[in-house]
């Protein structure tokens, strides 16, 4: 099936891709991603350069009668989200991406495919090993860790690049043009718990699953459901009907991405099935038909498990399923200037609760510093009350959207010329690197734009073959109209 991808128009661009997914990149294990692409600069004979935090920056001069113009920095981070189903056998330290065509849209087999940011990666590669593109002098930078850290733009010194303007090619709908972003900051509960004995009889694994995930930015406003959530509303729905002793609970994975699964262990007595029964089956209804449009395929199930010989406390037990209940998770406000733009918002994306230890991640985004200082302060209350240890980190700016830039005008009206009809300028509720490159190269005009992908961050992640061709278009067209020094 690979072949046919590589026979895929525009077959640059998909060959580059498939080199790609054979390579393993997830996160903060870019090793062997960074290696691959030193060697591919150096191969083409290009000036390749790797900085300390092992950004790669590849440098081509220009095309014939394209050297008055301005140098442009082409920009897209190698890592990529590393999700799968819990029933699919992949190593994503070891394992290249499988992948498959279906209706018009290239996918993988049952985990992330790495089209974020892949497909920027793999046009920009075709850009730089191609004889015959018309394009200005070129500064290809392939930053790392940006999905768990944004990590390699935070590092980025100044004087590394020398561009005039930034193409970043992070965008996932291909007709809009993004001049925006928002900022984000990871927030994170931790303590210790008592354990005690577990005197109960019989023991469940209590599990949710099917849900769609996604994109803890680009989608949180869509109303899906999250894993943790939805479990914790199970357990409170359990605690009212019968006595149960709560053994574990693990949920989600990684904080930009909307948690798709969750179980959690209880131990209960023999008297105490009927009402478990007639209590989980009503729950069950109730969570069904309230998601029965965005989430079709949820499932809530119980499965008989091995007794534990420890529980935590009853009084923990308490703590914690309200701690989780109060703790803000999606839309937080929507932004006044921007029509249907979310100004702020909180994913709680992971929860692991397991033999007396306990972490709650949240990722808080915001276009505003003050809304996002409101809602981590929300948030550490709820965990300071709960008596949990508190402590953010990873805090990135926003990328505040400026619609009258030189560069801005030229995607407007290539966009239009090309396809005949306007594009989407907009500001999207995702961490793009724009914002923070911004703090180190303050005078260089940045735009972001992309083909159509969807499902970005979890298994489900896919991306239109015609919509990338349309890209590859534009992105072409871009590079010729780049304006003089």
């Amino acid at each position: 099936m690979h072949k046919e991808i590589r026979n895929t128009e525009p077959t640059a661009l998909w060959n580059h891709f498939a080199d790609l997914n054979a390579i393993p990149r997830p996160s903060k294990k870019e090793e062997c991603i960074v290696a691959f692409m030193v060697d591919f600069g150096k191969k083409l004979g290009l000036e390749t350069q790797v900085d300390g935090i092992q950004n790669v920056l590849i440098k081509k001069p220009a095309t014939k009668g394209f050297e008055n113009k301005k140098t442009v920095v082409l920009q897209s981070h190698l890592d990529m989200v590393h999700q799968k189903n819990n029933a699919t056998q992949f190593d994503f330290e070891s394992e290249g991406i499988k992948m498959n065509i279906t209706d018009g849209w290239i996918h993988a087999l049952g985990t992330t495919l790495g089209a974020d940011n892949g497909i920027g990666v793999a046009a920009i590669m075709a850009v730089l090993s191609s004889t015959t593109l018309e394009h200005p002098a070129i500064e290809a930078l392939f930053t790392v860790d940006e999905e768990t850290g944004m990590t390699g733009a935070m590092e980025l010194q100044p004087g590394f690049l020398s561009g005039d303007i930034l193409l970043n090619l992070d965008t996932e709908d291909d007709d809009e043009i993004s001049i925006g972003c928002a900022g984000g900051i990871d927030i994170t509960g931790a303590t210790e718990y008592p354990e005690i004995k577990n005197s109960r009889e019989v023991s469940f694994e209590i599990s949710i699953s099917g849900l769609n995930g996604g994109h803890s930015g680009m989608d949180i406003h869509k109303g899906l459901g999250n894993a943790n959530k939805l479990l914790n509303r199970v357990l409170l729905q359990l605690e009212s009907d019968i006595n149960f002793n709560l053994v574990s609970f693990q949920g989600g994975n990684l904080r930009n991405a909307i948690p798709r699964e969750a179980k959690a262990g209880i131990s209960l007595d023999l008297s105490e099935i009927q009402k478990f029964d007639n209590s989980f089956a009503d729950i069950i209804a109730t969570l069904t038909k309230e998601f029965q449009i965005q989430e079709k395929n949820l499932k809530i199930a119980a499965v008989k498990i091995d007794n534990p010989q420890l529980c935590m406390s009853p009084d923990f037990q308490k703590t914690l399923l309200r701690t989780i209940a109060a703790i803000h998770n999606g839309v937080f406000s929507m932004n006044a200037k921007i029509p249907e733009l979310v100004e702020t918002s909180n994913n709680l994306a992971r929860i692991t609760v397991s033999k007396g230890n306990l972490e709650i991640a949240c990722l808080t985004r915001s276009f505003s510093e003050s809304g996002k200082t409101n809602l981590v302060n929300s948030i550490q209350s709820v965990f300071e009350l709960a008596g949990f240890n508190s402590k953010i980190s990873g805090d990135y700016p926003g990328w505040e959207p400026n619609p009258n830039t030189e560069i801005c005008s030229i995607l407007q009206s290539t966009y239009k010329q090309l396809f005949h009809e306007e594009p989407n300028t907009m500001a999207c509720h995702a961490g793009l690197e724009c914002g923070i490159l911004g703090t180190h190269y303050p005078t260089m005009e940045m735009i972001s734009f992309g083909p159509t992908i969807r499902g970005a961050h979890s298994p489900d992640e896919k991306v239109n073959i015609k919509s990338t061709e349309k890209f590859w278009k534009f992105f072409l067209e871009i590079l010729k109209r780049i304006p003089n020094k």
